[in-house]
């Protein structure tokens, strides 16, 4: 069963609310007692639909600027 968490505390406490997720909690965020979305741990499933197409931290330290890379094309 999901928590409930308001969206304010879900934002100023993001690292509390990312190990918590992690470790298999889910919530509902509300914003003005009003349902927003569901956050939740993502299945080990749909973690392996994932690919990675291009990891641009190898060609520099801390990755290229989206300009760089779309001025190129």
């Amino acid at each position: 069963m999901d928590k409930i968490v308001g969206l304010k505390e879900l934002r100023e406490n993001l690292p509390v609310y990312e190990k918590k997720i992690a470790s298999g909690d889910s919530f509902l965020v509300v914003k003005k007692s009003r349902p927003v979305f569901r956050i939740c741990p993502v299945d080990q499933n749909e973690e392996e639909l994932w690919e990675e197409v291009a990891d641009f931290t190898r060609i520099r330290k801390g990755g290229i600027a989206i300009e760089d890379i779309l001025s190129r094309l």
